[in-house]
């Protein structure tokens, strides 16, 4: 459940911070602002890689098991095994 809780306020940052970069690349168009417009931007990309590590991390430590398609492709087949339709 942290783990959850964990990606869902890091998705809301990244998209908090994207809005944050529109919000200031729409209103105002000078220089000052067009820095804001970056550093929002960058916190952006530093969290969304942090998040992809951090699931990565999780899933190799097994604390979340993925599911859907890729783990039924991992399962106990192979990849040829699997029947076509």
């Amino acid at each position: 459940m942290l783990i959850k809780t964990l990606v869902i306020i890091a998705f809301v940052a990244i998209i908090a911070s994207l809005g944050s970069a529109l919000f200031h690349l729409v209103k105002h168009k000078d220089k000052v602002n067009s820095q804001k417009t970056l550093k929002a931007l960058t916190f952006r990309i530093g969290l969304s890689v942090a998040l992809f590590i951090f699931v990565v991390i999780a899933i190799a430590t097994g604390l979340v098991e993925p599911h859907g398609l890729g783990a039924k492709i991992h399962s106990s087949q192979s990849i040829s095994e699997i029947p076509t339709k």
